[in-house]
């Protein structure tokens, strides 16, 4: 396992002011050290993945000294824990519609309502898990790239859409207030930027 130097990597993070209630610098970096090990072992158990794992433990360690780092030292296994479940299930939702944009583009069919969000109509038995062997997962980052890349290239107001609720888990309601539009609207911009992306995807001859 990678040593994740937890002292060098919060020199650069500036703190208030102290006062002899709260943590100082050496006291955060102590909690980190005496803690990553075991964080990475609770983070590998719940993602599966040593490159994931890593990230999620950096991602929680950075969390908390640039938002709590001058809190009581008392107060950092609590917090730490509350960042690192997060961060873990951040992972996951990131994961769960990553995998669900294949399966919505190969539900896709060309007879369905413009109206309409797909994400409505898919049969939740449809949706699939992520590729659990090296070269499943390999052949889902090489298409999950290339969709990226024609998601680049829709119109402005599908792609704002599609991201927000097939990336960002926002529901029609959140959508729709958000890019300043009706709910049937965002039912429009997501059925074309499904259209729009089953077709390249068929362009490039990918069959999902």
């Amino acid at each position: 396992m990678s040593c994740f130097a937890s002292a060098a990597l919060f020199q650069e993070i500036q703190f208030p002011p102290q006062d002899h209630s709260l943590a100082t610098r050496n006291e955060l970096s102590d909690f980190l050290a005496s803690v990553e090990r075991r964080a990475f072992k609770q983070a590998m158990f719940a993602v599966r993945d040593e490159e994931a794992a890593l990230d999620a433990v950096q991602e929680a360690m950075m969390r908390l000294a640039e938002k709590y780092g001058g809190r009581p030292a008392d107060e950092f296994p609590m917090l730490f824990q509350r960042i690192l479940q997060n961060v873990i299930r951040d992972y996951f939702r990131r994961s769960k519609v990553r995998s669900l944009w294949t399966t919505l583009l190969s539900a896709f069919s060309g007879d369905d309502d413009e109206d309409s969000d797909p994400l409505e109509t898919l049969p939740v038995e449809n949706v699939s898990k992520l590729a659990d062997t090296p070269h499943g997962r390999l052949e889902q980052s090489q298409i999950m790239a290339i969709i990226e890349q024609e998601i680049s290239r829709l119109p402005t107001r599908q792609r704002e859409a599609f991201l927000m609720r097939y990336w960002e888990d926002m529901d029609i309601a959140e959508t729709a207030a958000t890019m300043g539009c009706s709910e049937g609207s965002v039912k429009t911009h997501c059925s074309r930027a499904t259209h729009a992306l089953a077709a390249a995807l068929r362009a490039r001859g990918i069959q999902l």
